[in-house]
């Protein structure tokens, strides 16, 4: 593989991880940017390195298997965004680790080198991410669930939506 591939792959990689950070980042989740883009430019790397390793143009076992790895070790990130709110069962940041176990499969695609995958996959996340919420209170409305989360029946928030020791993601910080 050549060092353009290489670098066209791992800054895609990068590119797609971050856009997926800033998303989270912009909505006040505890997960951003350089957060996404790292963990998507990551999964690239190892990818990469396991099709090195392979003969040209093949997927192998090696492959099959740092994906597999990769998979399972990043559901410690996405653990470490999940918290629980308070004494009740609330539970928040289990987007932002969906968005980190994303990230990572954006990663791994771009080391593969399937480039309408990512543009496909990317362009589904960003409508889920952006119209979700709406889409889901219209549902619940419509629908009759059990809990509709646009109504406020919740005590009011002291304490931000970060869990960061660095305080709060913001752009420029």
């Amino acid at each position: 593989m050549h060092w353009s591939e290489i670098t066209l792959r791992l800054g895609a990689a990068t590119l797609a991880g971050g856009a997926i950070g800033l998303d989270r980042d912009l909505r006040g989740k505890p997960i951003g940017l350089k957060t996404l883009g790292l963990v998507s430019l990551s999964t690239t790397t190892v990818v990469l390195l396991a099709l090195q390793a392979a003969d040209p143009g093949k997927f192998t076992d090696a492959a099959s298997r740092v994906i597999q790895g990769v998979l399972t070790g990043i559901g410690f990130l996405g653990a470490g965004v999940i918290v629980r709110h308070g004494d009740r069962m609330q539970v928040r940041g289990l987007t932002s680790a969906a968005c980190a176990f994303f990230a990572a499969c954006v990663g791994i695609v771009c080391g593969a080198g399937h480039w309408p995958i990512v543009a496909t996959a990317l362009v589904l996340a960003f409508l889920l991410l952006t119209f979700g919420n709406p889409i889901e209170r219209w549902l619940h409305r419509t629908l009759g669930g059990k809990h509709d989360p646009g109504k406020v029946d919740q005590e009011p928030r002291t304490e931000p939506d970060q869990s960061s020791e660095a305080g709060p993601h913001q752009p420029g910080r």
